[in-house]
């Protein structure tokens, strides 16, 4: 990228910033107004859109950019908020909802220009958007189809990046007539019904580990004091730690798409734990469960099975491995996690704890492997994964 592109987009994305900004303002103020007289009153995109405009009449520095980004910026504001509110309304957990808007600040919020049909433009391979900034873009792949928007954005590493929405194109793959089971575990990152196909963990964060914890003490000795700036060896080492933590990113989602490619090429169905592993942060277990890399797998097996056509079944995870798979029987106490067998006391099967979970998927998911009449499936049913 060029110095000029990269100056125009920067001083683009400082004005969107000065918008989001208003945003939050402007959405403060009037629900402070709104508590004073007693009344439940909101600013919706109307409010902000007349803001905008008037803003942009009185302030030539704003008006010299494009509208496009700066109307969109307005729109993500307007969704955060409803999303946030919405999640207040249905009194969800505090672990859970959407935070409420916060100002970007400069050295913190990363670069991020969404721009829609109107605003931009492939031509001779090149991406010209609003307000004559010409972006020469390194292709990774053909686009399928003509975008309908996007989205030019920086990474932590300063690295600038175009994402295009396209419809999505699916690819459907020859019935096989199999389904598998997955238990998401400890000892092994993904524990299935097939030997085959259970995933173990990678650690990729731990192999980079001592390397990170060498640049995160580069990062403390250089350290100023707070309101002076960052030293030129300061950044360096950050720069050094944000590589290596892009690498090992990288490296947790090409395995989780590899498995769950395979996972797609032989199976037709795929019950799948809906775990949330984000309790796990305040246990003994957070460093492994974060290396681990649920979430990221477990996404990119639903994305997997929406392009290949496959039937994705999300199930609860509450006492899946209470139950015994072959039974529908349920023990009275939760199971320690030191205890890595399960024995049903009522028909006496004996299986790793982590298979017999896996197999309750399938159970829960309505596809029984045993052919077993009269199994309880118990909790929610199982989701399709959308």
């Amino acid at each position: 990228m060029s110095k000029t592109a990269r100056r125009a987009l920067e001083a683009e994305w400082a004005r969107c910033r000065w918008v989001w900004n208003e945003c939050v303002a402007k959405s403060r103020q009037v629900h402070v107004q709104g508590r004073a007289m007693g009344e439940k009153v909101t600013c919706g995109p109307g409010q902000l859109d007349k803001m905008l405009t008037e803003a942009r009449r009185a302030t030539r520095w704003l008006a010299e950019g494009a509208s496009v980004p700066q109307q969109q910026v307005i729109r993500d504001f307007a969704r955060s908020r409803a999303k946030a509110l919405k999640d207040i309304k249905d009194r969800l957990p505090m672990h859970r909802r959407a935070g409420m808007p916060r100002w970007k600040k400069k050295r913190q919020a990363r670069p991020s220009l969404n721009y829609t049909r109107r605003g931009f433009s492939l031509r001779d391979g090149r991406l010209h958007l609003a307000g004559q900034i010409v972006l020469s873009v390194v292709w990774s792949r053909d686009l399928p189809a003509d975008p309908s928007s996007v989205r030019v954005y920086q990474d932590s590493l300063g690295h600038w990046y175009a994402s295009f929405v396209v419809p999505a194109q699916s690819e459907p793959l020859a019935p096989t007539g199999r389904v598998l089971g997955v238990d998401w575990g400890v000892k092994e990152a993904a524990t299935t019904t097939d030997d085959a196909y259970d995933l173990p963990h990678a650690e990729h964060g731990r192999e980079a580990a001592q390397r990170l914890a060498r640049y995160q003490r580069m990062m403390a000795r250089r350290r100023r004091p707070k309101g002076q700036p960052a030293s030129a060896g300061y950044r360096k080492a950050q720069a050094q730690a944000a590589k290596l933590h892009k690498k090992v990113a990288r490296q947790r989602e090409d395995s989780a798409r590899k498995w769950a490619k395979s996972v797609m090429r032989g199976h037709d169905g795929v019950a799948v734990e809906d775990f949330r592993p984000k309790f796990l942060a305040k246990t003994t277990m957070a460093r492994k469960a974060a290396d681990a890399a649920i979430a990221a797998t477990k996404r990119a097996l639903c994305e997997m099975g929406r392009k290949h056509g496959r039937d994705v079944r999300l199930v609860h995870p509450a006492h899946t491995t209470m139950d015994c798979a072959t039974c529908g029987a349920r023990t009275k106490h939760a199971l320690p996690l030191a205890m890595r067998t399960y024995a049903c006391t009522v028909c006496g099967v004996v299986s790793p704890r982590d298979k017999n979970s896996a197999r309750v998927m399938l159970v829960r998911a309505g596809w029984n492997p045993d052919g077993v009449e009269g199994v309880r499936p118990p909790g929610p049913p199982a989701q399709v994964a959308a």
